[in-house]
């Protein structure tokens, strides 16, 4: 989970500072098709999902030992 979250928290973050160079990872390109306000909205959602799931992932490990 832990490593999930964290490709997916970088991922989120990377399309949010790109798009300001009009760069976006083509794995993120459709969600342009409903707009920048929601493109924005959705690279939101991904960073925290990204970030609840590495949280998960981190108290899942402390819970192992």
């Amino acid at each position: 989970m832990k490593k999930i979250g964290s490709t997916l928290i970088i991922l989120g973050l990377l399309a949010i500072v790109l798009n300001f160079a009009n760069r976006v990872p083509r794995v993120l390109l459709w969600i342009y098709f409903w707009g920048e306000t929601t493109a924005l909205g959705i690279k939101i959602a991904i960073v925290i999902v990204g970030f609840l799931l590495w949280n998960f992932g981190k108290n899942e490990i402390k819970t192992n030992e």
